[in-house]
């Protein structure tokens, strides 16, 4: 049976506490993350690192990286440092996602990085941005994102 954060809510766990325990594997989640092979790797209070290695499998037909799994890798990121900064009974959404594509990725490139880092979080909005980085610290992206904050 796959579990969602929602199903482990009882209304008393901050975000931070929600995103740790999606990171210790306390979920059998079966969501688009794992479909895609994304790894969390890093979490704190207003930062999650998400990590990938694309394959052919995710390219376009142009033979690089497609822009959609770019987009999915960052809109994960940030989202999931927005819900760090929750506090419980509150939840979020992404209103908007803006991507700059700086370099094309391909398998060759390996193993990328996913930072989204919050700018801030207020009671109905919350702001981040982040970027993806290659194992030598090329940026490949960069993204900013504002996300409607509600209660539950």
């Amino acid at each position: 049976m796959t579990t969602y954060v929602k199903d482990i809510d009882t209304g008393e766990q901050t975000g931070l506490d929600q995103i740790r325990f999606f990171q210790s594997g306390g979920l059998n989640y079966q969501g688009i993350g794992r479909k895609l092979g994304f790894d969390l790797t890093e979490v704190e209070e207003g930062r999650v690192v998400f990590a990938a290695t694309p394959t052919e499998d995710a390219y376009n037909p142009l033979g690089s990286v497609h822009g959609g799994y770019i987009a999915t890798l960052l809109d994960s990121a940030l989202g999931c440092a927005v819900h760090t900064t929750l506090k419980p009974r509150r939840g979020y959404t992404t209103l908007e996602l803006k991507i700059n594509y700086l370099h094309a990725i391909s398998a060759s490139t390996g193993r990328i990085e996913a930072e989204g880092r919050v700018v801030q979080t207020g009671r109905r909005a919350a702001f981040a941005e982040g970027k993806v980085t290659d194992a030598k610290g090329r940026v490949y992206a960069t993204a900013t994102t504002t996300c409607l904050v509600f209660d539950k």
